[in-house]
């Protein structure tokens, strides 16, 4: 998967020139999302400023970009139209509202350190999501090859041009490293392609195009003046609060998840570690502040990130250079910015989708067990139909779960060590949970047994409530039968708890007796990375 990102030490004057790039590659991001909104195209491009720089400055991962996303757009636009039906001019209100009282969500979030959590993500979600996510982006491109006048597909001339100066920026990007690692090989590509088509074939698509969609915008151009802080008017809080709160809370998770993903994928590929607590306070800032200064709000972007690190840009000066460049482009630089083709940028997105898309996956089928390829697939599957990556995290993580759980209850071993007429020694080995305590009660029939029963746990582990019940279901029921049962070998833990249940059994005492609690988590616990979950 991550072929196309060489790993390698970041410095001034690469941050700069990748920061420069990725500033021309959310353009048509932020203009596209805001559309999604249904807001004006200066919202969409203010919120990449925002969340940009903030994040790059005070976040947890250098060299992360983060930006308006589609996925943040779509919960974002729901705030819109329910404020355009209250009364003219209220969605925008009701939008800078939801993300400013998002941004306060992901800020407690980070400061409760819930961040954590995230290393609970097995290592099939993960390929899953950026396999998921990279023919997201690949879709995404596809609206381009269509006519920015009348919505046609190109065909013709147009298209042979359109995929050529496609074809062209992904071969400069590719091979122009070989030449010289100086300048980054996409704002090479783009800086090309934008010249040859400026003067040899003006009626392809641009910037300008894309803008001119704008409702409010037919002649294409991008200018904008610094905006001014405002606090949302004209809501009725007092009647509002649950719709407000509920979609700040979907957006801010959504914009936790992204995050974090993304943060764990950069890791991964820059083979370093950032900080997934200050990375949700960052972001929460950053949302607040978006919304207070007119913008839709966002979270860490992938595509972009994924540029930016192919382009060399590791440190925090890239991603604050593609802020303040892209705040100069709305202000000053327009004119240029509008002249840009589409296809340059086109392609550089095609080859984020070849970098990001984990190709090794392919390799897997009848390689490892099938229910981590289900796993893989039914992520990959949602985020491609669903566009949402926070949904295709959660079911992957709840099918890993199941998975486990399902495997681990089929492996709770009982066997008997020794056997008279008078005395049966059980020991088990396994983990007794919810998920095995049936099968740990079928190997124990009280009726039908000698009158002492010893059952040893030096081999096994009770994990939760639901094993202790088991223990102490076969306990009532072997002192129904009229038999006696001892217990050897349980912590300290679980012979407090069935003394607090009332069990009527006897639990002996040895000086090897494990010592693990029940139904929590120890302090000294440790929690596998990800990738170690990979059989």
């Amino acid at each position: 998967m991550f072929d196309l990102f060489r790993k390698k030490n970041g410095n001034y004057k690469d941050d700069l020139l990748s920061g420069l790039t990725v500033a021309l590659a959310l353009v048509p991001e932020a203009i596209a999302f805001a559309f999604a909104a249904g807001v004006d195209p200066l919202v969409g491009l203010w919120a990449a400023v925002f969340m940009g720089f903030i994040t790059a400055a005070f976040g947890g991962r250098p060299g992360m970009i983060s930006g308006a996303t589609g996925a943040i757009a779509v919960v974002a636009g729901k705030a819109v139209i329910h404020g355009d039906a209250l009364g003219e001019g209220l969605g925008l209100q009701y939008l800078f509202a939801v993300i400013m009282i998002a941004g306060i969500i992901q800020i407690t979030f980070g400061l409760l350190k819930l961040g954590r959590f995230l290393r609970l993500v097995p290592h099939p979600v993960m390929i899953g999501f950026v396999n998921g996510l990279a023919i997201v982006i690949l879709m995404a491109q596809f609206p381009s090859f269509r006519d920015p006048q009348s919505g046609e597909w190109l065909a013709g001339q147009p298209l042979a041009v359109m995929v050529g100066l496609v074809a062209l920026t992904m071969v400069i990007i590719q091979f122009f490293p070989k030449l010289t690692k100086a300048v980054p090989s996409s704002l090479v590509a783009i800086v090309t392609v934008g010249l040859i088509a400026f003067f040899f074939f003006r009626d392809s698509a641009t910037v300008s195009n894309v803008l001119a969609q704008a409702a409010g915008n037919p002649e294409g151009k991008l200018s904008g003046s610094f905006p001014l802080p405002a606090l949302p008017t004209g809501i009725d809080w007092g009647g509002e609060w649950q719709f407000l709160l509920k979609t700040a809370f979907t957006i801010a998770m959504v914009g936790i998840i992204e995050s974090l993903m993304t943060l764990q994928l950069i890791d991964e590929i820059t083979e370093t570690r950032g900080q997934g607590n200050r990375e949700c306070i960052a972001q929460g800032s950053a949302n607040f502040l978006s919304g207070l200064f007119g913008g839709m709000g966002g979270c860490a972007m992938i595509g972009q990130s994924l540029i930016n690190l192919k382009s060399g840009g590791r440190g925090r000066t890239s991603g604050i250079t593609a802020a303040v460049a892209l705040a100069f482009f709305i202000m000053v630089g327009g004119p240029v910015i509008e002249k840009i083709p589409i296809a340059a940028l086109v392609g550089v997105m095609f080859m984020v989708v070849i970098g990001t898309f984990e190709w090794s996956s392919l390799k897997t089928f009848g390689k490892v067990p099938f229910s981590e390829i289900l796993v893989i697939v039914a992520v990959t599957l949602v985020t491609v139909f669903l566009h949402d990556l926070a949904t295709a995290v959660f079911v992957g993580i709840i099918l890993s779960a199941l998975v486990f759980a399902w495997e681990s209850s089929k492996h709770v071993y009982v066997r008997v060590e020794k056997e008279t007429d008078d005395e049966k020694i059980y020991s088990l080995e396994g983990l007794l949970y919810f998920g095995s305590v049936r099968d740990f009660s079928d190997h124990f029939q009280a009726k039908s047994d000698v009158p002492n029963i010893v059952i040893d746990f030096g081999h096994a582990r009770v994990c939760d409530m639901s094993g202790l019940e088991a223990i102490n279901a076969i306990a009532e029921r072997y002192r129904q039968a009229g038999k006696n049962l001892r217990l050897r070998h349980l912590s300290a833990d679980c012979r407090g708890m069935l003394e607090k249940a009332g069990a009527m059994v006897d639990v002996e005492v040895l000086p090897d007796d494990p010592a693990y609690t029940v139904a929590r988590l120890r302090r000294d616990a440790k929690v596998d990375s990800p990738r170690s979950a990979v059989t």
